[in-house]
């Protein structure tokens, strides 16, 4: 997934996730997400944070809804949410980040 940063909350975005709260780390982990990491690329002048996690479970979306029901995944999304900058589409869907499409993968 990618989504842009705004520069000027660069150092609070790295520094959340330098301390990412025990009760969001726990949340991912109960819905089914593994090896989940998030870069940082400037581009043009612009940064944006690529994202890439691995899904185990069988109901993606109902994971999904069970995470965005969490008041701590929540709180932190409050945290995290005003230093990104979603590119058009995923704005257009009212979310933060979009989905890339995979044209690669080899284990």
């Amino acid at each position: 997934m990618v989504t842009g940063l705004k520069p000027e909350k660069m150092a609070y975005y790295k520094q959340l996730h330098a301390h990412a709260w025990p009760g969001v780390l726990k949340k991912i982990k109960e819905c089914n997400i593994r090896n989940y990491s998030i870069y940082i690329q400037k581009i043009e002048g612009k940064y944006f944070l690529f994202s890439y996690f691995e899904y185990v479970g069988s109901d993606f979306k109902g994971d999904m809804a069970k995470m965005a029901a969490d008041t701590t995944t929540r709180r932190w999304w409050k945290e995290t949410d005003p230093t990104q900058i979603p590119l058009p589409e995923a704005a257009a869907h009212k979310q933060q980040w979009q989905i890339m499409d995979e044209v690669f993968h080899t284990e």
